[in-house]
């Protein structure tokens, strides 16, 4: 089996995310991730807060706290809600970690040797009222390509693109919101990005084919326009520091990285820390996945459209340049924007449902399917409460919980609590054998290739043949006449539940681990259901003992819409 290197955009360590930052990376890859697992192979999962830069530092003032408790706590804040969606990170990290230091300023000095990296005094934004060059972020102003008035200085939240603070109309301090900037001489590291053009655009063209439209798509857009040298450093108080014994001059004027310089390789220095953190008398191998791997480590990103660039062209382009064999991404899944009533979540404007609110509404599995269910793939999709609620309570309460429900509740009341025995299987198993092999291979061939709605609808098909099954048999009617067939009719149908308690895993796993707990089988340590035992229906043998469990999934009530809509809007408030 292989080994499947999973790595997520890297969530801002200011504030809360909310749902289309959980559907455009972390979601997905968890997905894949537990997908992959359960196939056999060797997975390592790996993300962590992204804590440099403007916002970390305009978040930590605006609480009143040094940047560092600030990153801690919010650090901390976001593990919990990860947790809470059941996100089965093998390590989330920190990119202000002493490896992140050391990794980055190693791929810097190397840069360096290699002629990538040159000093250049620019002309920088400089605000006398805050008495300090303002990096990207700490300027705002009105975007000149599309009228945007609160963009930063490094990009655009409307449009995408990416700018410089001289950029922008009626620039303004993020600090102080003093319009009294002047532009003085300063110098900064630049990675030399048009040396690399051509490496680059070889790089991609390799892997493009292969990738979503999406991702590829945006490279080229990037590669076609040109690489553009791209400054590297910031005047921060907070960041990886530009190493002293190559650059003292700046080290001593405290400049420190671009955060979009040591994000990336945050990756990789997370990897370290999770073999850093090892238990006592277990050894992890962290290099192994990053160095000299390119023939035994699949590597799969994923993010949403607005990351790409940086990890098709910036971060490539960063490890070539360093001249060592550094583990490039394989297969980039982008997704486009999650949008709220047809208008942009938005950490900054504090605007749609954000995932610690999601959880004080309902379990995770409820918001896990439907993201997952609705991923924004091929083009943006929206969330609405009425869209939301009516999947709720049409897959995951009626064509699932409903079937799971009915199944043990009728088969305890008129077999007790052990699987029933029945008769020999009939025409309609067979049929419905051959129909749940034929979709459980649908939904492994969707998860294969990544199409994260296909595979939800093809785990929907697998819970709707239950349904129908139990209509055509109708037990209720059948003990009538045939209690044998009743019998034979609930076992296959238990053996339904298993297997999808096994299957649906990925996707809802709090639930599926409920389903599982059903059964008290001895040693059913499977991980997966081959093709035979989807047709013979026969893991669950006759005097199992089972239990009811609780209701798996709540129907939601008119009453849930309106209280829902009355709390966080039926459409987008305005930015």
């Amino acid at each position: 089996m292989a080994r499947h290197l999973i790595t997520s955009a890297l969530p801002y360590i200011n504030g809360i995310k909310h749902l289309g930052n959980m559907v455009g990376s972390m979601l997905p890859a968890d997905v894949y991730s537990r997908y992959l697992r359960q196939r056999g192979h060797e997975v390592l999962y790996i993300c962590a807060t992204d804590e440099h830069g403007t916002p970390a530092e305009l978040a930590a003032k605006d609480q009143g706290l040094p940047v560092d408790v600030f990153c801690a706590q919010a650090h901390d804040a976001q593990k919990a809600v990860y947790d809470g969606f059941a996100l089965a990170f093998d390590h989330f990290g920190r990119s202000s970690s002493q490896q992140n230091v050391e990794i980055t300023q190693h791929f810097a000095r190397r840069l360096k040797e290699n002629g990538f990296i040159e000093e250049r005094a620019i002309r920088q934004v400089y605000s006398p009222a805050d008495g300090r060059f303002l990096p990207d972020r700490y300027v705002e102003g009105t975007c000149p390509h599309c009228g945007y008035d609160k963009a930063r200085g490094d990009q655009c939240e409307n449009c995408t693109r990416v700018l410089d603070p001289t950029d922008l109309i009626d620039p303004r301090s993020a600090i102080s919101g003093s319009t009294e900037l002047e532009v003085r001489e300063t110098k900064h590291l630049f990675l030399l990005q048009s040396k690399l053009q051509h490496e680059v655009e070889e790089w991609v063209a390799r892997h493009e084919e292969e990738w979503p439209q999406l991702a590829a798509s945006i490279a080229r857009k990037w590669l076609t326009e040109g690489l553009h040298d791209r400054a590297i450093t910031r005047d921060l108080d907070w960041g990886v520091p530009v190493p002293a014994d190559t650059w003292p001059e700046l080290a001593a004027e405290g400049k420190v990285f671009y955060v979009w310089f040591d994000a990336p390789i945050e990756y990789i220095a997370a990897t370290k820390e999770w073999a850093d953190s090892a238990p006592d008398g277990e050894t992890r191998d962290w290099k192994s996945w990053w160095y000299e791997a390119d023939d035994t480590v699949r590597y799969t990103e994923f993010m949403a459209k607005d990351n790409v660039p940086f990890h098709t062209v910036m971060f490539p382009a960063t490890q070539l340049g360093v001249r060592e064999p550094w583990k490039k991404v394989d297969y980039v899944k982008a997704f486009n924007w999650l949008t709220y009533y047809g208008g942009k979540f938005s950490t900054s404007q504090k605007r749609g449902v954000f995932t610690d609110q999601a959880l004080d509404i309902l379990p995770a599995d409820y918001w896990r399917y439907f993201l997952i269910a609705n991923a924004p793939e091929s083009d943006d999709s929206s969330f609405t409460w009425e869209h939301f609620t009516a999947t709720v309570n049409k897959d995951l309460a009626d064509t699932l919980g409903n079937f799971v429900n009915r199944v043990l509740s009728f088969s305890k009341k008129r077999f007790g609590e052990e699987v029933p025995a029945g008769g020999e299987p009939g025409e309609a198993e067979t049929r419905l054998g051959e129909e749940i092999a034929s979709l459980l291979a649908e939904y492994e061939t969707q998860m294969e290739a990544l199409q994260f709605r296909k595979a939800a609808a093809a785990l929907r098909a697998l819970w709707s043949a239950g349904n129908s099954y139990l209509e055509e048999k109708a037990p209720w009617l059948e003990i009538k006449t045939d209690k044998d067939g009743a019998a034979l009719t609930l076992r296959t149908a238990m053996n339904l539940i298993r297997l999808y308690a096994v299957v649906s895993e990925p996707f809802i796993p709090s639930t599926s681990a409920a389903m599982r707990q059903v059964f008290s089988l001895t040693g059913d340590t499977a991980t997966w259901v081959g093709a035979d035992e989807a047709r013979a229906l026969t893991s669950v043998p006759a005097g199992t003992p089972f239990t009811v469990p609780p209701v798996l999934f709540a129907k939601l009530t008119d009453d849930d819409l309106e209280a829902y809509k009355e709390r966080f809007g039926g459409e987008p408030q305005p930015a």
